[in-house]
């Protein structure tokens, strides 16, 4: 495995084959796919930080989805890499969205948890008072945040039964900083759905039975748009998939990219 600094931005590659693609969400970094990463055995596995998140620089221009679709693009120029698998999370799902939108013919497949379209109307306003929060409040705004996250993104039974999970979460939110985490969600309150109808590929689409930010009613309506979907609800599962279920991601991960073969 190597890691490397582009343009400010870190980025992990290993292993060797396709080129894998893998985008984390709000509050994440390229340790969401940790978990996972038995599943992309036979893959050259990319994965970065989106600007502001993790150990990405934030840089002057204002986070938003289109900067980081900007950033994926260049991640790839830079590694001279053209098609890709596309892995997503949460907001990075919206990300892949609007990537392979853009980009159709430089998409293999989209595996996409906790997936969305956007956020809701309803919930904009929300995700702009933790912008804020986050932004003036420091650390001590982080972690507040940070409890509201285990208390609500994370299923009953995790936090029950798996208390490194737990901490897990905890700590990639306080790790961001406060300015890169209240514009990740300045970005994502702003966001709005890609044009999915253009995206032709193979698309997996996996959320929780407990998940309140991809609940299971909203990912059957964004595989409805989608030329070639397939969806998977885990029990007993909240937002963050991969941390809570990461033998039953990598279960059906191997098996959306051996029915690609």
């Amino acid at each position: 495995m190597t890691t490397q600094i582009l343009n400010g931005i870190a980025v992990e590659v290993s292993g060797q084959g396709a080129p894998l693609l893998c985008i984390h969400g709000l509050g994440g970094s390229s340790n969401v796919w940790t978990p996972v990463l038995p599943a992309f055995d036979g893959f050259q596995v990319i994965r970065f930080d989106l600007p502001g998140s993790g150990r990405s620089a934030l840089g002057n221009t204002p986070l938003s989805i289109e900067l980081y679709v900007s950033t994926a693009e260049q991640v790839l120029e830079a590694l001279g890499v053209d098609k890709v698998h596309m892995v997503a999370h949460s907001m990075g799902t919206i990300v892949a969205a609007h990537f392979a939108a853009k980009h159709p013919e430089r998409v293999t497949s989209l595996a996409l948890f906790g997936p969305l379209l956007a956020p809701p109307d309803a919930g904009r306003a929300g995700i702009e008072a933790r912008a804020k929060m986050a932004s003036e409040g420091g650390l001590l705004a982080l972690q507040e945040i940070a409890d509201a996250i285990v208390g609500g993104a994370i299923a009953q039974q995790t936090r029950d039964e798996q208390p490194a999970v737990v901490a897990l979460v905890r700590e990639s939110i306080m790790r961001q900083t406060s300015e890169g985490y209240g514009q990740s969600c300045a970005a994502l309150a702003k966001a709005q759905s890609a044009q999915v109808e253009r995206i032709k590929t193979p698309v997996l689409l996996v959320t929780g039975d407990q998940d309140g930010v991809a609940p299971s009613a909203s990912v059957s309506a964004f595989a409805a748009r989608l030329a070639d979907a397939r969806v998977n609800v885990f029990t007993t599962c909240g937002h963050w998939t991969t941390y809570e279920k990461p033998h039953a991601c990598v279960r059906e991960l191997k098996a959306f990219y051996s029915s690609l073969k």
